[in-house]
């Protein structure tokens, strides 16, 4: 990747797992599209900062375990799981998160670099609806300092989500 002024960027690359993944789904137009930062964009609120963008334009690729099954549960960054919605919607015994060696072991990446889709598995996916309340949504790009940009409705489709309604509500 290069900067604007046509020099290049020293900031990591996405993750080649993940440009592999863009390839194998035809989406290498968004390759080009990946933005890296020099800092961490682990948390929602630090990629928020980071590109510009409301809390809720960003995407939290999360692993559970239900039943001792890993599941990927999409949520905007402003939102919370609720684990009982998840286990509800599941019709699992027991619903908890996934603990760091599971994510990598899952997914192919580390926490805080997890993207919606690219994994090493294939696993079951609940996408929250409230995705959808934005044109454009930014998730990890396979790092904790990169992130891409596309509609709401295509991370879905390309992670194989289910929608469901599995967000905190306020009390």
């Amino acid at each position: 990747m290069t900067n604007p002024d046509g020099t290049p960027d020293t900031a990591p690359a996405a993750h080649p797992r993940f440009v592999e993944a863009l390839r194998e789904l035809g989406l290498d137009d968004l390759t080009g599209q990946v933005r890296a930062f020099p800092d961490a964009t682990r948390t929602a609120a630090e990629a928020a900062a980071a590109i510009g963008c409301s809390l809720g334009e960003i995407v939290k690729s999360l692993i559970f375990e239900a039943d001792g099954v890993p599941v990927l549960v999409l949520m905007d960054g402003a939102s919370r799981v609720d684990v009982e919605r998840v286990r509800q919607e599941l019709g699992a015994g027991v619903v908890k998160r996934a603990r760091a060696d599971l994510v990598r072991e899952t997914t192919g990446y580390a926490i805080g670099g997890v993207p919606p889709f690219g994994h090493r598995t294939r696993t079951r996916v609940l996408a929250d609806r409230g995705l959808l309340d934005h044109d454009v949504v930014w998730a990890a790009a396979g790092t904790p300092h990169t992130v891409f940009p596309m509609d709401p409705k295509s991370v879905v489709s390309h992670a194989g989500g289910t929608l469901v309604d599995v967000r905190e509500r306020m009390a």
